[in-house]
């Protein structure tokens, strides 16, 4: 004797919907295996790894600009908090409105490592950038933009009360 299952409506949606789950997650994992590459940052042409190394504000501006002077710009705006209450997560932001701008860098003095951020620009695209940035302690942030071939700068004090950098 055969005895026949009558399921409602709710547990045969359920069943389909465990099913359908299963197969989407086993095809995720066989795609994530071979198909999925990684892009690191060092993989990017000209990047100045030993720039991001540096503990000094003159040594990072050496390495990456040749020690071109960066010179005060109203031109530059550094929008970042007074007062960071986590300095884990610190939001920067940097904009311009130099033509012709073809990086932007964010410094924080008194990191482990003074360089936060470096962005290369292409021609024709928005002098302005955005991060989230780590900071140990209460310091100056400061923002470096080349445009034409010369430097300016922008800084602001954060005052930290949570430390990020392992604080």
């Amino acid at each position: 004797m055969t005895r026949r299952i009558n399921r409602g409506p709710d547990e045969t949606r359920r069943l389909i919907l465990k099913a359908t789950v299963a197969t989407t997650g086993l095809a995720g994992l066989g795609l994530a295996g071979g198909g999925v590459s990684r892009v690191l940052a060092a993989d990017a042409p000209g990047w100045s790894a030993d720039a991001f190394k540096q503990k000094s504000e003159a040594d990072v501006l050496k390495l990456l600009y040749g020690g071109k002077a960066a010179e005060a710009s109203d031109k530059v705006k550094l929008d970042a908090p007074e007062i960071a209450e986590n300095g884990a997560v610190v939001p920067v932001a940097v904009s311009s409105t130099l033509s012709d701008v073809t990086s932007i860098s964010i410094l924080v003095a008194e990191n482990p490592y003074v360089l936060a951020a470096s962005y290369k620009l292409g021609g024709g695209t928005a002098a302005a950038v955005a991060n989230r940035l780590k900071m140990a302690k209460t310091t100056n942030v400061i923002a470096i933009v080349e445009a034409g071939g010369k430097l300016y700068r922008a800084s602001k004090e954060v005052k930290v009360t949570v430390g990020g950098c392992g604080g």
